[in-house]
């Protein structure tokens, strides 16, 4: 019996012929990655050994959630990790005139290649995903046992096969087709499951996509999401200066086994608006019959902070005004991301509708700040999660679209499909 690409993965990094599911396997890590929520523990693991990292040139270190720091808690943790780069001489760290949030800078950076085994100790692991790589989350301590050998152990999962054909609507983008499915399959529709992404909608879908559909994987509980590399891969390698002969490219078998199949044709397929306060509420927008009036809009996170989703949004924006009352925050997820859409004039457009822009953070995606909701207060959202008090009061709630959707709402004061404010 053949193998998925995340059994493949998991059989070279533990130098064995073949895994199967359920079997528990001890493997080599390529990229091991922490912020600065999540390092303070594992580094204090790794202290408490006595002994150095495994490899100063695969663990990284991304002070993202709470920077530029909210507060003397934030401040205190973003020099823990600091101390520990300074006094072990680690490379992959970036300080705040330099950090983007880091399931975005990584990939961008070129850090990401296919066939690696990389964890983090953040639930968007899985992000990495979109280059063939597997990807995923764990807990601090078990980071650090990682940051110390070099190992981790897994118990490979069984894959779903996603098979998406047709070809998209206008405005539909990947946050779409993975809130579809997730609406399709539940929260805990993939629980310690791959979710591997294929079909012909999927090799003509752009490499920023792909990383928004890996990225909430997590959501419908999955061990990781990941996409067989192809000419799309290979070209957004090669603009980051990797050549194909730096990496090898993995692909699941034909008589490979998978729990399930599941065929998504995605010309039937609109924009979606996942209701408070589950990602898998998600329904598409014509579907809502009621207004849904905002308080706030969000546009950036690890999910669709990258300069295609700031290029959305401004083709809604352009020209137009955030509706009275309503606050608009545009946050680019990468310094990089952030220069782009300046030199484009994309900021011009936000600041002329009457946005708010900062520098790369989670901020308020996990409440943490730079847009905190009130008692009451709705959202609507480009990020990946709309739990109760997820972004802010238990009592607000969340909704999660497109940045193309979420620009238009802004503009309307409700959640509105992006072609009625463009009439």
């Amino acid at each position: 019996m053949g193998m998925t690409i995340s059994q493949k993965i998991l059989a070279n990094k533990a130098n064995k012929d073949e895994v199967k599911p359920g079997e528990i396997v001890m493997a080599d890590v390529d990229l091991t990655f922490a912020n600065d929520i999540t390092a303070p523990i594992a580094i204090d693991f790794v202290k408490r050994l006595g002994v150095d990292v495994f490899d100063k040139g695969k663990v990284a270190l991304i002070p993202d959630h709470f920077t530029p720091n909210k507060d003397i808690n934030s401040a205190n943790q973003c020099k823990i990790m600091r101390d520990f780069v300074m006094e072990r001489n680690l490379p992959n760290y970036w300080e705040t005139g330099e950090v983007g949030i880091e399931h975005a800078l990584l990939p961008e950076q070129g850090y990401i290649k296919p066939g690696m085994l990389i964890v983090g100790a953040d639930s968007h692991t899985c992000t990495h995903g979109a280059l063939g790589a597997f990807a995923t989350g764990m807990g601090s301590t078990d980071l650090g046992f990682a940051f110390a050998t070099g190992k981790s152990w897994f118990r490979v999962p069984e894959s779903i096969k996603f098979i998406y054909k047709g070809k998209r609507k206008k405005w539909v983008v990947g946050k779409d087709l993975i809130l579809y499915t997730i609406g399709k399959i539940g929260v805990a529709g993939a629980l310690y499951k791959s979710m591997e992404f294929t079909g012909d909608a999927i090799r003509e879908l752009p490499m920023e996509d792909r990383l928004t559909m890996c990225n909430m994987a997590v959501e419908a509980g999955a061990k990781n999401g990941i996409v067989e590399p192809d000419e799309i891969t290979v070209e957004y390698l090669k603009e980051r200066g990797i050549e194909n002969d730096q990496y090898g490219i993995l692909k699941s078998d034909a008589d490979a086994e998978y729990s399930s199949l599941i065929e998504i044709d995605v010309s039937n397929i609109e924009p979606q608006v996942a209701f408070p306060h589950l990602p898998s509420n998600a329904k598409g927008i014509s579907e809502i019959k009621d207004d849904i009036k905002i308080n706030q809009a969000f546009i950036g996170s690890c999910t669709n902070g990258r300069i295609s989703d700031l290029r959305e949004a401004a083709k809604v924006l352009k020209g137009k005004k955030v509706a009275k009352y309503v606050r608009l925050i545009i946050i680019p997820a990468t310094v990089q991301v952030y220069r782009q859409a300046l030199k484009e004039g994309l900021f011009d457009v936000f600041l002329d509708a009457g946005a708010v822009i900062s520098t790369p953070t989670c901020g308020p995606c996990l409440g943490g700040y730079m847009g905190i909701l009130a008692d009451g207060e709705v959202c609507v959202s480009t990020s990946n999660r709309n739990f109760v008090g997820r972004m802010g009061s238990k009592k607000a709630f969340v909704y999660l679209s497109s940045p193309a959707v979420v620009a238009a709402s802004a503009v309307a004061g409700k959640i509105i499909h992006p072609d009625e404010v463009l009439k």
